[in-house]
């Protein structure tokens, strides 16, 4: 019998250690021992490991637990599923389906781990637990080789908190580890993020910048499918965004039909994930706005939001048919070699940094065309350029120092504070196609109120964008010498 999947971010710090260690003194309680074994699994290539994504079959005193561990930033996504299958179980399959390609997963390594450690817990409040490995690498019932680590994870603990603990392992002889999943210090493969070099040619950069995209894009597909956080598709859709504005950037160095081709596909998937985006984005905002209203016209006004749940449950199985077409495979397979190979006409002399001055130059080209009261949808477009501009800027001004920082984080405060304005307008747009088939003075009433209050929002960002606008050209040309 097979259990529902489960997702939990974990938090987490992890350290090596020479055997023995001795832990230093913590006040709190010892930690259960547990003593399991771990089969991994990933395809013969190691697509999921050049992630750093891990799915492994857990064995504990009988029982079987199925674990996709997936990184972010400062954490990772695990997702749980009691199964006992020996062979991965579909639903976890079908998470991995943009990484798998229908490629086979199979058994790639072994791991016994004997587990100790403590919860601290100074007072009545747990702050982490400090989770000790003892690993054996297995080759059949063969001890082959060992690990040692520990992990720090955050139960409720601050920053500081967490960091004395880490300062107090490493005084007791702990030190920072490689990063890497003990199944991939375990197969002892070499994975590391593309970085490029500020002195390459533009050709490297932008192949590597390309690949950067890529990985994001495929890190967070898997979140996608699972549906559980709408970050997972933010994030998803953000990579998309960001291969298409560095195309665009670079597209005088391109074959036309090249570039015009990949464009059309990185389209089509962008406009499924911004599908389901939008709907997300409306629903947040409709039920944070309904806390305005009485008990009363919030409960008729939230049975009104039925209808975007409604469509957004739709998108998402449209977004889900896509993630899963033999299209969605071929264009993975062309951002690859993309990566790899780009179809540049000729050898490109430009810079990156070149590049993103030119962006700025069609931003600012495009402020001035707009009139001193711009309307919605020229507010909108220049939110559109401002974003292009920023994700370029942020790969080609990287090594540029203090003015580039700035004018980076300038670009991002004007793109949310227009982005703010788009969704005020979107919400009103929707609202008033509800108000045409809502009957009823009350529920007529409460939408009115949530209008007004989208409007004055409207009212206060566009009061505010001169400003912000004027410090964002100050600190392009501070860049840019323009």
């Amino acid at each position: 019998m097979e259990s529902a999947l489960r997702q939990t971010p974990e938090r987490e710090v992890k350290l090596k250690t020479n055997h023995p260690f001795r832990l230093p003194h913590f006040p709190g309680e010892p930690l259960p021992p547990r003593l399991f074994t771990s089969t991994y699994f990933d395809t013969v290539d190691h697509r999921l490991a050049q992630l750093g994504m891990t799915l492994c079959r857990r064995t504990e005193n009988h029982r079987v637990l199925w674990q996709l561990n997936l990184p972010r930033s400062a954490a990772r996504l695990e997702v749980k599923m009691a199964s006992g299958r020996s062979t991965p179980p579909a639903p976890l399959e079908d998470l991995l389906f943009a990484l798998l390609r229908r490629e086979p997963l199979t058994a790639v390594a072994k791991l016994r781990t004997r587990r100790s450690g403590i919860r601290i817990q100074p007072l009545d409040r747990p702050i982490a637990d400090v989770i000790i490995d003892e690993v054996r690498i297995l080759n059949g019932r063969r001890v082959v080789g060992h690990l040692n680590e520990i992990e720090v994870e955050r139960r409720s603990g601050k920053d500081k908190e967490l960091a004395a603990v880490v300062t107090a392992l490493r005084q007791a002889g702990a030190y920072e580890g490689d990063g890497r999943p003990q199944v991939v210090q375990a197969l002892n493969l070499i994975v590391s993020s593309p970085s490029p070099s500020i002195s390459a040619p533009l050709s490297e950069r932008f192949k590597t910048i390309l690949q950067t995209q890529l990985r994001h894009i495929l890190l967070h597909d898997p979140g996608t499918r699972l549906g559980k956080d709408s970050e997972e598709l933010h994030q998803m859709r953000v990579g998309i965004r960001r291969f298409r504005a560095i195309l665009r950037t670079a597209r005088a160095l391109l074959e036309p039909e090249w570039y015009a081709s990949l464009q059309e596909e990185l389209l089509w998937l962008g406009t499924r994930l911004g599908t389901v985006r939008d709907q997300d984005v409306l629903l947040d905002r409709l039920y944070t706005e309904a806390d305005v209203l009485s008990p009363a016209e919030r409960k008729i006004f939230e049975r009104l939001l039925t209808t975007f749940e409604t469509h957004r449950s739709q998108a998402r199985m449209q977004l889900l048919d896509t993630l899963r077409s033999d299209r969605y495979l071929n264009l993975l397979r062309r951002l690859e070699e993309a990566t790899q190979a780009p179809a540049l006409r000729e050898a490109p002399e430009s810079s990156l940094i070149h590049l993103a001055a030119q962006e700025f130059k069609q931003l600012i080209k495009a402020g001035k065309r707009g009139n001193a009261e711009p309307s919605d949808q020229e507010l909108h477009q220049l939110r559109i350029r401002t974003k292009r501009t920023r994700y370029v800027a942020e790969l080609a001004l990287e090594p540029m120092g203090k003015p580039a920082i700035r004018f980076v984080r300038q670009t991002k405060r004007n793109q949310d504070l227009l982005g703010d304005h788009q969704d005020a307008v979107f919400t009103e747009e929707r609202l008033r196609q509800l108000l045409q088939t809502t009957r009823g003075v009350k529920t007529a009433f409460a939408i009115g109120q949530i209008i007004e209050r989208l409007r004055a929002r409207r009212r206060r960002t566009r009061a505010m964008f001169p400003r912000e606008w004027a410090k964002l050209k100050k600190r392009g040309r501070e860049v840019f010498a323009l």
